[in-house]
């Protein structure tokens, strides 16, 4: 099928969840980017106190064979090596969602926490809206780990493919919800915003 919407998926290191995400809305053919909303990119390090932290902007190769170099059996254990080379695959680098204006206009943006889902809110309200546009904003809360993340990525792509298949998602968004709601026992948090 060729993709209507432009879909955005949000977390805040562009790592994990909206990785996982966009990885898998890839594979179905979904016009998908995704991006973070943090000052940086952290990822787990030896303790909870030190994290490895980068620039949005850094190739997500770099920060493999770097972590690669530090400690491969940690980083192997806990998920970050696979997770790298997978992201890796989908794209080049992360991206931040604040500097994101240049990508031009999203249909639909799915976030996985209410933090990210507000801070996305408030970036749209502050840009100039220039073209009045809509964009559905949708929160999925999902933890940030990796088991996590890909059970929220698979719900991710059942909700997108029922906004694709609507006529019109303004009109079928509310029972699209409600439906969803419905059978995962999942809270979504969602408004309309404009561009």
């Amino acid at each position: 099928m060729g993709a209507k919407l432009r879909y955005a998926m949000v977390c805040s290191s562009n790592q994990n969840r909206s990785m996982e995400a966009h990885a898998l809305l890839k594979r179905h053919g979904f016009d998908v980017s995704s991006y973070g909303t943090g000052a940086h990119v952290k990822l787990p390090g030896p303790s909870l106190r030190e994290p490895n932290v980068y620039d949005f902007g850094t190739p997500y190769k770099s920060m493999h064979d770097e972590l690669r170099r530090k400690d491969p059996d940690l980083y192997k254990r806990n998920g970050i090596l696979p997770m790298l080379k997978r992201n890796l695959g989908v794209k080049n680098a992360p991206q931040r969602w604040q500097d994101n204006a240049a990508d031009g206009c999203f249909d639909v943006v799915v976030t996985f926490e209410e933090k990210v889902f507000n801070i996305v809110i408030e970036d749209l309200s502050n840009r100039k809206q220039v073209l009045i546009r809509s964009v559905l904003l949708i929160n999925l809360e999902v933890k940030d780990n990796h088991e996590e993340a890909a059970t929220g990525g698979k719900l991710t792509l059942e909700l997108c493919q029922e906004i694709e298949s609507a006529d019109c998602w303004e009109d079928a968004i509310d029972d699209i919800v409600a439906a969803f709601e419905r059978q995962h026992k999942r809270k979504l948090l969602y408004t309309i915003s404009f561009y």
